[in-house]
């Protein structure tokens, strides 16, 4: 573990509802600084009266380039310096694949995929001129593996997991961390309709799919998202931390299932695999 000598500067981006506004109260209320950011900057005014010079507020759309930039820049200018990037910002589009409406998939891309870019693109000159800087990402357990239902919300954390893959091996050598924090199911507001959207389109055909599945996620063990801001500050403190990080305890037992039946089947098609490469 780092020995915090002083605060770190944060920026992050959904700093309103869920993990986002949980993450931000408990970096401030550790001494730290923060520039936190949401599409309406009235949801987070009441960090400002609370902790005063020590968090910036500022209304961020991450679909926008030219607003995260001037935020990124205007965090840097306020603080002094940014240590860590957190995005965050994000939702979830729930509809079978045939369902979904490529608008409706865009329009989620926009915000979990290129917004996520603009605030990296944004930050990375910053950081890299420092020598230092961590930056952090919000994808899921479901970065991992796809659930129906979910699966275009699932390959936008897929893409996201792609993407600080990338970045982690690009950056190092600048003294830049990369760190994707995966959750599992925590009891958050990400079912509320600024969260999560539904399909316009919805086909009969996956009616029994859909009661299976809602009968799961009513039985399903949720984490406490009060319990984790201790894990994310033992990842911003660590000397070494880890590029790929899971919250909650159900995750990863299934995630080594996956991981082996994924294995297997190529081991069973291996013969066929190797013919092919002539």
């Amino acid at each position: 573990m780092e020995n915090r000598q002083k605060e770190k500067v944060w920026f992050i981006t959904g700093s309103s509802r869920g993990f986002g506004k949980i993450w931000t109260a408990a970096a401030l209320k550790r001494g730290d600084k923060v520039a936190a950011t949401a599409r309406n900057i009235n949801s987070i005014a009441a960090l400002k009266e609370t902790y005063g010079d020590q968090v910036l507020v500022l209304e961020v759309d991450v679909t926008n380039r030219s607003q995260v930039q001037n935020a990124i820049h205007q965090a840097k200018q306020y603080f002094g310096r940014l240590d860590i990037v957190l995005n965050n910002a994000g939702y979830s589009l729930v509809g079978s694949i045939e369902e979904s409406s490529t608008d409706e998939v865009k329009v989620m891309y926009e915000t979990n995929i290129i917004g996520p870019i603009h605030v990296i693109q944004a930050a990375l000159p910053i950081l890299r001129a420092q020598g230092h800087g961590h930056i952090l990402g919000t994808s899921s357990a479901v970065g991992i593996y796809s659930n129906p239902l979910i699966g275009y919300y699932c390959s936008s954390k897929f893409a996201f997991e792609a993407i600080y893959d990338s970045l982690s091996k690009e950056v190092a050598a600048f003294g830049i961390k990369v760190t994707l924090i995966e959750p599992g199911a925590y009891n958050t507001e990400f079912g509320s309709t600024e969260s999560l959207k539904i399909a316009s389109k919805k086909l009969p055909y996956y009616d029994d799919l859909k009661s299976q599945v809602m009968k799961n996620l009513q039985t399903m063990e949720r984490g406490n998202p009060n319990a984790t801001p201790d894990a994310l500050f033992a990842v911003v403190d660590a000397e070494n931390p880890p590029l790929r990080l899971l919250l909650g305890k159900n995750d990863l037992k299934h995630i080594r299932q996956i991981y082996s039946e994924r294995i297997q089947e190529w081991e069973t098609w291996k013969p066929i695999s190797q013919a092919a490469q002539g």
